[in-house]
């Protein structure tokens, strides 16, 4: 037969090239996202650290503005941190003038700020909170000395009766000098709020700088002779109506707390942060603002561009990678496809490939070749096995007709021994038609097993009661050993069979007077005989279809040689093992290792 060409839609070569250049483009495109990705991404990375490392610095300088009248001492603690971060840092009034500097560079007067530095109007996108005034400005309503005693006490109370309700928490100190304990356990029944702390009170000197606000805040709402504010020292503010009583002595007013609407809340709450920070002005450094750049360029954030020079010589190198992809996949498809078609007109006519290289093309010519012999083998095979189903199935057919023909022709009775001889027949006859159906189900991956854990004591007991009125008819000792009673993940029915298969093969092959014993310790199942043994030569074989060591046994004597080809298979589909030693005269081992973990339902 002649090879015909193969159409160039069709050919080797064209589906190699087409696929060598999507491959070519697919790298070169994913090449470019990947350098894209990555070079955006450390950018992303190098802002995002640079973000965090202006938001430490910012921090840090607000808590020294907060606690500092000015600006005077700050140079010790920028040095420090522009020393860890290798920036400078520098910090101006708003019309450009240096409060502080860490080291001399290119003039600022046109950079732009990292931040405004101001303690009494922070930078919420900074801070990530909602006060716009730092905590830790407090000026004149900082609690006093005698009075941080007390407060301190209490907290401590607090802290007794936590952990007497089998909580415990923390005494944390708070910038205006008062302590708030904070609960470091679950508290799911709720057992903290019998601890609470008594509402905050004020001192002598609280109170004052509090109504110094009140009287500001109150300014700044308009409010009449009648009306004041009542200012908590958490700053929370309400507005009270003073009422005389008239009477003959004169009394003190007293104060009636006045509800007001969300608008009226918030108006409050405006005036009273306003008047707080012209009350704290002259206790906090002024606002200035704060530059975090590099030291020699002056830059204060990473920058990446792609000019025309370089986006040119990416597409000439995209491009030439491209064209010597072409090339060399046209060279190689060349040289790819010249054995093939050998190896084709080899496969048409009928005769052995040549074997030219060890490479791929090499191993199909071999794997072809080698199918030739296994498909002949195959047919001797089943050649064999037809034979052997043939025999087999022989014996038992001529003997129910001899038994039915001498029955018909008045030569043998027809009694209970020729009925029980007929069913004795009938019962190897389908134990056989049974095994072939084993073995079917087993070559069409239909031979299912359903693992579930089963003890395997149980299993190796009924074997063993079920086999022993054989093993005492045949004058042999059976006995079982059982160490730890296991549980294996198993078919129940399907584990019967194997240690039975087993059983009965020691049986058979072990003379009176012998001994066969059945263990089970882990994930083993032993079955240990003193019989015949078999050869070492023989052992390869034993697990074979219709295989016998002593070829002139029949099925009566020697079985029919399906048992351990079955029990192979249903081992495997356990996902186990099965091996054996045998010396010859002393008694053969068979072992089944069996996995310690489930394999779901599988097919063998």
């Amino acid at each position: 037969m002649s090879a015909r060409r193969v159409p160039i839609r069709h050919s080797l070569v064209t589906r190699l090239l087409v696929t060598s250049v999507l491959i070519a483009i697919a790298a070169i495109t994913s090449t470019a996202w990947l350098a894209t990705r990555t070079a955006t991404r450390a950018i992303s990375q190098e802002q995002g650290r640079s973000l965090a490392e202006n938001t430490e610095v910012y921090n840090e300088l607000i808590g020294y503005a907060a606690t500092h009248p000015d600006w005077s001492a700050v140079s010790p603690l920028i040095e420090q941190r522009a020393a860890g971060l290798d920036r400078r840092i520098t910090l101006m009034t708003d019309d450009r003038t240096i409060v502080a500097d860490t080291l001399d560079g290119p003039s600022l007067d046109s950079a732009r700020p990292a931040a405004v530095v101001d303690p009494l109007n922070l930078d919420l996108g900074l801070t990530g909170g909602t006060d716009r005034i730092d905590p830790r400005a407090v000026g004149p309503f900082r609690v006093p000395d005698d009075v941080r005693d007390a407060l301190l006490a209490r907290a401590k109370e607090q802290l007794a009766c936590l952990r007497g309700s089998r909580l415990d928490g923390e005494i944390e100190p708070l910038p205006d000098g008062r302590f708030t304990v904070v609960l470091t356990t679950p508290d799911p029944r709720g057992s903290a709020g019998r601890c609470e702390a008594k509402p905050m009170t004020a001192s002598a000197a609280e109170e004052k700088a509090l109504r110094s606000l009140g009287q500001l805040a109150g300014k700044c709402l308009d409010l009449g002779e009648d009306e004041g504010l009542e200012i908590l020292p958490d700053f929370n503010a309400y507005l009270i109506n003073y009422v005389d009583e008239r009477s003959a002595r004169p009394a003190p007013r007293e104060t009636f707390r006045v509800d007001v609407d969300a608008d009226e809340a918030a108006r409050i709450s405006e005036c009273v942060e306003k008047s707080r920070r012209s009350m704290l002005q002259p206790h906090v450094a002024p606002a200035v603002l704060l530059f975090i750049t590099a030291p020699d360029s002056g830059a204060d954030q990473t920058t990446f561009t792609l000019s025309g020079e370089n986006t040119v010589r990416i597409v000439t190198v995209t491009g030439a990678v491209l064209v010597a992809t072409i090339i060399v996949t046209v060279l190689v498809g060349r040289r790819l496809v010249r054995p093939l078609r050998t190896l084709t007109d080899a496969v048409d006519r009928q005769r052995p490939a040549p074997v030219s290289a060890p490479d791929e093309i090499g191993r199909l010519a071999r794997a072809l070749n080698d199918s030739i012999h296994r498909r002949d083998r195959a047919e001797a095979q089943r050649r064999a096995m037809v034979s052997d189903v043939a025999h087999e199935l022989r014996t038992p057919l001529t003997n129910i007709r001899s038994w039915l023909e001498a029955a018909q022709d008045d030569l043998a009775p027809t009694d209970a021994q020729l009925l029980g001889l007929l069913h004795e027949e009938a019962v190897l006859l389908q134990h056989i038609i049974d095994d072939l159906a084993d073995l079917a189900a087993a070559d069409a991956g239909t031979l299912r097993i359903h693992p579930e854990p089963t003890y395997v004591a149980d299993v190796v007991t009924q074997v063993v009661d079920s086999h022993r009125g054989t093993a005492q008819a045949a004058g042999i000792a059976l006995t079982m050993q059982i160490e730890d009673d296991p549980v294996l993940p198993a078919d129940a029915v399907r584990l019967r069979q194997i240690v039975g298969n087993l059983v009965s093969n020691a049986i058979r092959y072990t003379p009176p007077g012998g001994s066969v014993t059945v263990a089970a310790q882990g994930t083993a199942i032993t079955v240990r005989d003193t019989g015949v043994g078999i050869a070492a030569e023989h052992l390869p074989k034993i697990f074979d279809r219709f295989w016998r060591a002593d070829g002139s046994r029949t099925r009566a004597t020697g079985g029919s040689g399906l048992g351990l080809a079955i029990t192979q298979h249903l081992v495997t589909a356990h996902g186990g093992t099965i091996d054996v030693q045998s010396t010859l005269g002393e008694g053969s081992l068979f072992t089944v290792r069996l996995p310690d973990t489930p394999t779901g339902p599988r097919q063998g």
